[in-house]
């Protein structure tokens, strides 16, 4: 049977469901319905029900939905039952700070190893892993099993080192550089522009001060 197709905006919205869930959780409450996730989200209920029907459901009328049950559903439909081995490319402030974030293991990412092309930065240990030169990053990645690469880098630079990352077997690209990558269908890109929401941010402060 072809798999169902399923729009990014739907994708999009799990991140949030698994979020509020997870507090809901950790709250001890077993149970929540459409209506009550609703006005914790500020998302239809309509629509709670619409996206969860995508992958099965998961409610029964008259209960809603099992909180833990469709918590780990939800993490398993994105691919969090397991883990996921990273890299980050670019050690600089932004680059550190992910390495740094420990949410992100809670999660299943695994950051194994951090790369940079200044001789200065190379060798320094950043949670107590040593940032390597550029020119182990390929046998890096081919030897570690790495799922996913960090860029946070130069815009002038990513292009080269996103080439070299798909010729070395890379399945996944998480992109704060500011260029929108162009590889093979086979690797999934999410590019990450922190300047454009902040640009939406302003553009909202401008339309309120505009209403007033």
């Amino acid at each position: 049977m072809e798999e169902k197709e399923i729009s990014q905006a739907v994708v999009g919205r799990l991140p949030r469901y698994f979020r509020y869930l997870g507090e809901l959780k950790d709250e001890g409450i077993e149970r929540v319905s459409s209506q009550e996730l609703s006005d914790i989200m500020q998302v239809t209920a309509s629509q709670i029900r619409q996206d969860l029907n995508n992958f099965g459901g998961f409610g029964q009328q008259g209960y809603g939905y099992n909180v833990g049950f469709l918590y780990d559903e939800i993490g398993k439909i994105l691919g969090l039952h397991r883990e996921h081995n990273l890299i980050i490319v670019g050690a600089g402030h932004l680059g550190q700070a992910l390495f740094n974030y420990m949410n992100f293991e809670r999660r299943g990412f695994i950051f194994r190893g951090i790369f940079d092309n200044d001789p200065q930065v190379c060798g320094r240990k950043i949670r107590g892993v040593m940032v390597r030169p550029m020119d182990e990053m390929e046998s890096f990645v081919r030897e570690n099993d790495i799922d996913i690469a960090v860029l946070t880098i130069p815009k002038a630079s990513a292009v080269e080192v996103a080439e070299q990352l798909v010729g070395c077997g890379i399945k996944g690209i998480w992109n704060f550089a500011h260029v929108d990558l162009r590889v093979p269908d086979r690797i999934q890109v999410e590019n990450v522009h922190l300047s454009d929401s902040l640009m939406k941010l302003s553009y909202n402060l401008s339309s309120r001060a505009c209403e007033k």
